[in-house]
């Protein structure tokens, strides 16, 4: 099967090509409904976009999670993992949805960001990652590892100083995932790969590497960041 390659365009139609049980983890964040910020002034120091008003971050938010579920639950091969970042708005259906599939829900992680989002509430400070597995029971790698992850929310910036992706996660994190789920030579999805941290990651870690991005601007991100790594790690 073809691996370490992204493609642009929406993950429901490419992961068709992807064979039945062919992925060795599944490590992604996809768009979700937010809460509406009207009365926030900043997103984690950002000022507030008009379509985060609306309870949303990007023009491509409206794929559900139903949708999606049953092409992972496919194309992971059997006793793998699945991660999939959330918030609170979407728990309840991501886990519901999920589990219709065949998933078995194992725990909920923490990524403790470290930075807090304005909020009339109480500040948010953290996501959730959902942890499943696919099949029989898996240890992780490093069963020494907390399930709250502390990783800076540091954002890649362009030449001009704004953040390349609104939602970048950090490399460190993806890291720590596909080292705890994986092995070197795996073959890593993310079918909404944003500007390409999960693939940098799994070239950072030796594993191959699958995803697909849906907007352009982000795909063309991507690929010139991947470009960057890959030369370097030639270079080595």
């Amino acid at each position: 099967m073809e691996y370490d390659y992204i493609e642009q365009g929406d993950c429901l139609e490419l992961m068709k090509n992807i064979p039945d049980k062919s992925i060795d983890l599944i490590v992604t964040d996809p768009p979700y409904k937010v809460t509406s910020r009207g009365n926030a002034g900043t997103m984690g120091g950002m000022v507030t976009k008009e379509i985060n008003l609306k309870g949303r971050v990007f023009t491509h938010n409206d794929i559900h999670c139903s949708e999606y579920a049953p092409e992972f639950y496919r194309v992971l091969k059997e006793q793998t993992h699945l991660y999939v970042m959330t918030n609170h708005i979407n728990l309840y259906e991501m886990l519901t949805e999920f589990k219709n599939v065949g998933f078995h829900f194992i725990k909920c992680l923490i990524w403790d960001k470290g930075n807090k989002i304005c909020c009339p509430y109480y500040m948010s400070q953290f996501e959730y990652i959902l942890f499943f597995r696919k099949g029989k029971a898996k240890r992780i790698n490093d069963c020494g590892t907390s399930d709250i992850l502390g990783v800076p929310n540091k954002k890649t910036k362009n030449e001009h100083g704004q953040n390349i992706h609104d939602t970048e996660k950090p490399v460190e994190l993806m890291e720590k995932l596909i080292r705890n789920s994986s092995n070197e030579g795996d073959i890593i999805l993310d079918p909404f790969l944003g500007s390409g941290t999960t693939a940098v990651a799994a070239i950072n870690t030796d594993r191959h590497y699958i995803g697909f991005e849906l907007d352009e601007t982000y795909y063309d991100i991507a690929c010139k960041r991947l470009d960057e790594v890959e030369r370097a790690v030639s270079v080595v």
